[in-house]
């Protein structure tokens, strides 16, 4: 049984290294194309003499900027120091700040050399084809990435290739500007301002980004959702009680109360340690994750009973048996409030049996499994290990 789950555990991780292997180079691609966007909007903008194309460059170098804020603050981050127990994680936020400053001063020079500087009037020919071969390769980009993201179960990429569609918008202004003046209609100015609001737009969005994590905001409620419904699938949570979160430099650290229905303080504290461990494994952007267990009588009790046909006889073998009844019983009176028969879907299975019946089993969330004799197979140390009572009769 133990070698059967860490060769699982093994081939669980070699699965997640390798999505996150795809996930970086996906994620050094999207930098290097950025990076690349930049300089020939900038160089093509400066040659054309267009201001438009000139602030769609700075707008492009906006990611860039952010992405490389965010590996000096993971450098940052990964030093140890006994005056920060929790680590330099926030070394990243400032650095963001520090970016988004500089984001929002260009943004600035950006808007107000349009308004206030003189008219200028782009080689439209020169600027044109560089700006659809831009457009075209963040919008393909983009869609690409987004694809990627859900495969991978990156929401880190999706948001990645999102915002690259959204950055297309500002390449479709200036591509609006440029084909406004092939019909006469100078307006590069008005081009500028537009992508210069779209600057300012991403400049703020990692000001107020940082800003949060500094003054410690908790995360975003779909992922403290997610981690709350993980901890209380678990059999012996009857619920999160308490949640604390917060963002550290793009990471999280999650402390909650739960309330467990077992009084041992053994068993609490092996489901809480294992619970910890899981939400980490679980949730990659989790760096800390604190269980703290809390006693709290249920006020029912799920009972399984393992049979040999509908109608019973208990049968001699867990995994095997065919058929399960599962009770729901009033702990105050002892009275069964609800009974129904479950066929076993997995008594057939040719590999794996106790293992699958056992997860099966963990899903009705049972309080004590009857059994007719121990014999210490898979699925009774899935339910042991979950803190599941197994009783023979």
């Amino acid at each position: 049984m133990e070698m059967d789950k860490s060769l699982e555990q093994q081939g669980n991780q070699e699965i997640e290294m390798a999505q996150i292997g795809s996930a970086r180079r996906q994620a050094l691609l999207s930098i290097l194309l950025n990076l690349s966007l930049a300089l020939v909007k900038g160089y093509f903008g400066f040659k054309a003499n267009s201001r438009a194309l000139l602030s769609d460059a700075v707008h492009s170098a906006t990611d860039v900027v952010a992405s490389v804020a965010t590996f000096l603050g993971i450098w940052a981050a990964n030093k140890k120091h006994p005056a920060f127990p929790y680590g330099l994680y926030k070394a990243e936020t400032l650095a963001t700040l520090a970016s988004s400053i500089a984001i929002l001063i260009a943004g600035y020079e950006i808007a107000k050399s349009a308004i206030l500087g003189p008219e200028i009037h782009p080689d439209v020919w020169l600027a044109l084809p560089v700006t659809v071969f831009c457009l075209a390769v963040s919008f393909i980009f983009g869609l690409v990435q987004i694809q990627a993201g859900k495969r991978l179960g990156r929401p880190a990429l999706v948001a990645d290739g999102k915002d690259y569609l959204a950055d297309s918008l500002s390449t479709l202004v200036v591509l609006a500007g440029l084909s406004a003046n092939l019909l006469g209609y100078h307006v590069d100015r008005i081009a500028a301002i537009i992508v210069s609001l779209f600057v300012f737009r991403s400049g703020g969005a990692l000001m107020w980004s940082a800003l949060k994590e500094l003054l410690d905001a908790a995360i975003d409620r779909q992922t403290e959702r997610a981690i709350i419904q993980f901890v209380e699938s678990h059999p012996l949570i009857t619920r999160v009680k308490r949640v604390y979160s917060r963002g550290a430099g793009g990471r999280i650290i999650i402390d909650m109360d739960v309330a467990m229905k077992t009084a041992s303080h053994q068993v609490a504290d092996r489901v809480a340690d294992k619970l910890e461990e899981e939400i980490v494994a679980r949730y990659p952007q989790v760096v800390l994750a604190r269980v703290r267990p809390h006693f709290e009588p249920p006020e029912r009790l799920v009972r399984i009973i393992p049979l040999e046909g509908p109608e019973g006889p208990v049968s001699s073998h867990l995994a095997g048996a065919p058929w399960f009844q599962i009770e729901v019983v009033d702990t105050k009176d002892g009275k069964v409030v609800e009974r129904k028969i479950v066929e076993n879907p997995h008594k057939s299975a040719p590999k794996k049996k106790g293992f699958l019946v056992g997860k099966w089993l963990l899903g009705f969330k049972p309080d004590e499994v009857i059994v007719k004799s121990r014999h210490g197979g898979t699925a009774e140390a899935l339910l042991e290990e979950a803190g599941v009572v197994l009783k023979e009769v």
